[in-house]
């Protein structure tokens, strides 16, 4: 396997190379019924009407927020809860509407995006009409995991079928697309709100300005702010501290000086949020004396110091290896009735961690845990700077005693700390403490696998990533979908289509079965690497083989704007 990825050429013509690839491997897709990832979006969108029955009987379900505290525990009784909704809804009875509400929210924060769908739509066949809240809630939930496509699709319907938008609605879009560096689509989903009569506001302008210095530099944001204004468009403090902090991520801190003393000029005074921005450019270039002066200025009811003050003061002392007078800004915030978070300790672990004072780090955790700081994702990344110095034993020894402390099991525990470092791009420290989990008895399973080649593809070892499926196929492990679709995101994300395609069909000759999502991706990769007719012309294929739904024709045709290609 390993000898065949090897010897294929990085991508010289990328066209006729995913051309060519797309071609071949539509050879391998079986004539299967069509998929159902979608079907809760397809079934509550597709409908031409609702009919409400005075005749359903409301019920209630249990209070599914009682019980132990864990994660794990939470999550099975929502699950509970959410199976409880589904089977009372087919019998005929109607949801209470702020039950099934919070529901949505629940499922949503714990990443149940479909769940959430499903409630909504059950919801809506239930004659219930979710106010314009949940579903602003469920569009900016879908945006924020880069369903854009979804959530710009669920808009459409809402508005196709009267319910009510507004301009948060608009603005979760807005982000969305601007976090996918869509500047132009973000714009024109502008234009579309202004003619429904809807009122941009500072976020929508803050969110627009964010894209354009990320995707095309300060300056054109600069531009695209006095093009606001000449509209007629009133932006607000908060797109002139974007502009504050597209400079400073710019590294012209000068320039950014400048600007935060002319704001008065602009008819705005600025307030804490200005003066972090600048502050931590400051701190970060060691610029200590200027920052005393700025930190100086900071008195009043609107730039007073926050907690988010105090946190860059400690990251940047941190990162110049002051770590004891990190610390003691850590006293000084407690003095002054901020209570120190992870965030606030992470930096000072990290550091200690790199110049290897493990004592140390033993003890600031200990002080962490004292002040009820909880660990989080960012404490366990920095405890694996370990693992960089060579020091592999030590990491795991800390990790294993935090596990101890741990409401969950201890394969959750090591679970969740693997995938937190892949996501971190800290995938060599995972590998070591997973192989140190092992010798206790951990036992990695498919979300751990994923999470490893997730991990791999983000740090572009995609060969390395390959492997994974090797060794679980040398130690007899069960052939999992989601896996597969994990290398093949990673490789499109990568710009390597043409990998992904080749893997697709080695993958299939070892008899892995796609599913709707697979598809779904090899699609999206080629669309990324700007191939849209072939994206249109392979995404029409698959509709006519039966393994793409309808739905996800519509809601990739939107997202990449595939409209007036050959895709009916």
């Amino acid at each position: 396997m390993a000898t065949l990825l090897n010897s294929l050429s990085p991508i010289t013509h990328s066209s006729s190379e995913t051309s060519r690839k797309s071609c071949s491997f539509l050879s391998h897709i079986p004539n299967l019924r069509t998929f159902s990832i979608n079907r809760g979006f397809s079934r509550v969108l597709a409908s031409t009407q609702i009919t409400i029955s005075h005749k359903d009987t409301v019920f209630t379900m249990p209070n599914w927020r009682l019980g132990k505290a864990d994660q794990r525990s939470r999550e099975l009784r929502l699950n509970d809860t959410f199976l409880y909704f589904e089977s009372m809804v087919e019998k005929g009875q109607k949801p209470d509407a702020a039950q099934a509400t919070q529901l949505i929210h629940d499922l949503c924060k714990v990443n149940k995006i479909r769940k959430a769908v499903k409630v909504m739509e059950m919801m809506v066949g239930s004659g219930i009409i979710p106010d314009a809240s949940s579903y602003t809630f469920l569009v900016s939930n879908l945006c924020k995991r880069g369903n854009i496509g979804h959530a710009m699709q669920l808009v459409e319907k809402m508005e196709e079928y009267g319910y009510p938008t507004n301009t948060m609605t608009y603005n979760s879009l807005v982000r969305g697309l601007c976090m996918r560096g869509n500047l132009t689509q973000s714009l024109q989903l502008l234009d579309r709100l202004i003619k429904k009569g809807l009122v941009p506001n500072a976020f929508t302008y803050s969110f627009l300005l964010e894209a354009a210095y990320k995707e095309r530099g300060v300056n054109e944001a600069m531009k695209l702010l006095e093009k606001i204004i000449a509209k007629g468009w009133k932006p607000n403090l908060v797109s002139y501290n974007v502009l504050l902090t597209g400079l400073c991520k710019e590294g012209r801190t000068d320039e950014a000086i400048k600007f935060l003393r002319d704001l008065p000029l602009m008819g705005f005074n600025p307030n804490v949020v200005s003066y972090n921005i600048l502050l931590r450019n400051l701190c970060y270039e060691g610029r200590w004396e200027e920052a005393n002066v700025l930190l100086a200025e900071m008195d009043g009811e609107d730039r007073s110091p926050s907690i988010v003050t105090y946190n860059i003061l400690i990251g940047s002392l941190a990162l110049h290896g002051r770590t004891q007078h990190a610390l003691d800004v850590i006293d000084e915030m407690t003095r002054a009735r901020f209570r120190p978070t992870a965030a606030s300790y992470n930096p000072i672990i990290a550091r200690l961690c790199k110049e290897r004072k493990v004592d140390c780090v033993v003890k600031c955790l200990d002080q962490m845990i004292y002040r009820r700081c909880n660990p989080n994702e960012g404490t366990y990344n920095a405890i694996a700077e370990l693992c960089n110095e060579g020091m592999v034993q030590e990491a795991f020894s800390i990790i294993q005693s935090l596990g101890n402390k741990q409401k969950s099991s201890t394969h959750d525990f090591y679970k969740s700390v693997i995938s937190s470092l892949c996501r971190k791009g800290n995938t060599h420290a995972a590998f070591h403490l997973l192989y140190e989990t092992t010798k206790y008895g951990f036992t990695p399973d498919s979300y751990t696998y994923s999470s490893l080649i997730r991990g791999l593809c983000v740090e572009g070892m995609l060969y390395e990533a390959m492997e994974i499926f090797t060794i679980m196929e040398e130690n007899k492990y069960r052939r999992d979908t989601e896996n597969l679709n994990a290398l093949l995101l990673g490789f499109c994300k990568s710009r390597r289509t043409d990998l992904s395609l080749e893997v697709y069909e080695i993958m299939i000759e070892k008899g892995y079965v796609p599913n709707e999502t697979t598809y779904t991706i090899l699609v999206e990769g080629i669309a990324h690497e700007g191939e849209m007719e072939l994206a249109a012309k392979v995404l029409k294929e698959l509709y006519q083989r039966q393994v793409l739904s309808q739905n996800t024709v519509e809601r990739l045709n939107m997202q990449y704007d595939l409209e007036g290609l050959p895709v009916t």
